[in-house]
């Protein structure tokens, strides 16, 4: 059985790549093709290189070359590509490539604290800032605009007045791992 094939795009240390990684090791219609970063020193080329899985670094210049990834996934037989915290604008050309292919992990709940600069802690800590009773992550499809593709699903938690930011990076941890893998594999076999 020939299985879907999907690129990780990240940037930092990667929990949500790996975590990745590890759901899909013995999936029988869904494997990793390769994790990609824009920095050469991220942590998550190491731990994706530990579990066996192809890793790509390239620069910002060329990752913002649209037609450079695009002809990166085609030579790889990439169908979908998931961003698992990824800091850079996807563009257009290989958002056009994989229209309906792409996802992104967002840590809050959209529309809220979406668009430039919303991503990480400088989510949490506006989050904490407003004394929001709510947060949680979105997963949705990308487009052109920063964090305004069609939604996937939304995953709550509650938030009080002894939460820190901390504590929210961990809640929000928790609702990443334990939901993005699944909402992933059904997007693509939907």
């Amino acid at each position: 059985m020939i299985k879907t094939r999907i690129a990780i795009f990240a940037s930092g240390t990667g929990s949500n790549a790996v975590n990745l990684i590890h759901f899909f090791k013995n999936d029988s219609s869904i494997e990793v093709a390769f994790v990609l970063s824009n920095k050469a020193d991220a942590k998550v080329l190491d731990s994706a290189a530990e579990l066996g899985v192809k890793t790509m670094s390239y620069t910002n210049t060329q990752v913002a070359d649209g037609d450079f990834l695009n002809t990166l996934c085609r030579e790889e037989k990439v169908d979908w590509v998931i961003l698992a915290g990824y800091l850079r604008l996807i563009p257009a050309e290989l958002i056009a490539a994989y229209n309906g292919r792409m996802i992104n992990l967002h840590p809050a709940l959209l529309p809220n604290y979406g668009g430039k600069g919303m991503h990480g802690r400088n989510v949490h800590v506006a989050v904490i800032a407003n004394q929001e009773n709510t947060s949680g992550i979105t997963i949705h499809y990308v487009n052109e605009g920063f964090d305004k593709g069609e939604l996937i699903a939304q995953f709550h938690c509650s938030l009080n007045e002894t939460d820190t930011v901390e504590s929210l990076e961990d809640k929000i941890r928790y609702l990443e791992q334990t939901y993005l893998p699944t909402v992933v594999r059904g997007a693509i076999l939907s």
